[in-house]
């Protein structure tokens, strides 16, 4: 054998070995816990998304998926946080529809932006449900009418809870506020369980949260639903009417959440961690824990899903700007 001959053999064997070594290290996803980031408090919308579906992910997948409630500027410090991790399959996000209204705030702000949209694939959609009004059980507004007339007549004085500025409660009051023509007192949180919390204490009056987050409450009695911010009713709260069946046609809003990586896995690595959702959406004990907590899986795949978030953006990066600097 020529001496290239053999020298070019063991080139491409060195090339096979390294595209077995990482074919292999491919395979190997996950080599180590998984974390999967939610940017709000425990209790929330992406807690009560991200539980049900970490517990099956991790028996699929045999190592640990460790919830880290990374919770901070309306959900900005989490994304960010995951915006910026190694794009290896073992850091993932579950967030919220804020997701890219929290870049557009920076900018209103003239901020240094946390992170953009584009740095973060989406891998599914878990939930998409509609905000709902609440106020404590003692307060004396029946209706979004009595709650309106109101706050006509006291502009300011009502006050509201959000999961921060530019955050979903708070992008979906302000929606509301601008088409009822009122003016509200906004009380940011560090994340819903602590609105919630203060608003059946009587620190503040009103709050827009997902079904499953203000179900226990309002079954308990303690808080009162006024209206859905959903483009229909929904069977959990069947006699409650949707803002545009009230005259409001434009307040519409839903708090979707969904599971999101670092932009540039390894192909094999998304496969695999798409797969794994879809099972985990398709699973009778998910499914039933999302149901029991007033929540209706809205499972999407990667491709759908990055569609859906592209459409829901652009609509609440528009309210955003409307709302501007508060």
């Amino acid at each position: 054998m020529k001496r290239r001959d053999f020298i070019a053999g063991l080139g491409g064997l060195s090339t096979l070995a390294l595209t077995g070594q990482g074919v292999r290290a491919q395979e190997a996803w996950p080599s180590r816990n998984i974390t999967m980031v939610v940017p709000f408090p425990a209790g929330g919308q992406a807690d009560i998304a991200a539980r049900p579906v970490a517990s099956y992910m991790q028996k699929v997948l045999g190592k640990p998926i460790i919830i880290d409630n990374r919770s901070g500027a309306g959900g900005s410090l989490g994304n960010a946080t995951v915006a910026r991790a190694q794009p290896d399959g073992h850091t993932l996000l579950m967030t919220l529809s804020s997701l890219a209204v929290l870049p557009e705030s920076d900018r209103i702000y003239d901020r240094p932006v946390a992170y953009e949209v584009d740095q973060l694939q989406p891998v599914a959609r878990v939930l998409a449900d509609p905000t709902l009004f609440a106020v404590p059980a003692s307060a004396p507004w029946k209706s979004i009418e009595e709650f309106v007339a109101d706050a006509k007549a006291r502009p300011g004085a009502i006050s509201y809870g959000s999961s921060g500025p530019f955050g979903t409660l708070h992008v979906s009051m302000e929606m509301f506020a601008i088409a009822a023509g009122i003016k509200l007192l906004h009380v940011p949180y560090r994340g819903a369980t602590p609105a919630i919390s203060d608003l059946l204490g009587g620190q503040i009056q009103a709050l827009a949260s997902a079904p499953g987050t203000l179900k226990q409450h309002v079954d308990a009695g303690t808080l009162r639903v006024l209206a859905n911010f959903g483009g229909e009713r929904l069977a959990a709260f069947p006699n409650l009417p949707t803002f545009k069946e009230l005259g409001y046609p434009d307040v519409e809003f839903y708090i979707w959440a969904g599971l999101f990586a670092p932009k540039g896995m390894p192909a094999p690595v998304v496969t695999k961690l798409r797969e794994t959702m879809k099972q985990a959406m398709s699973d009778p004990e998910v499914t039933k824990t999302f149901e029991a907590a007033g929540n209706m899986p809205a499972y999407q795949d990667s491709e759908e899903f990055a569609a859906f978030v592209a459409k829901d953006s652009a609509r609440l990066v528009a309210v955003a700007r409307k709302i501007g600097k508060v």
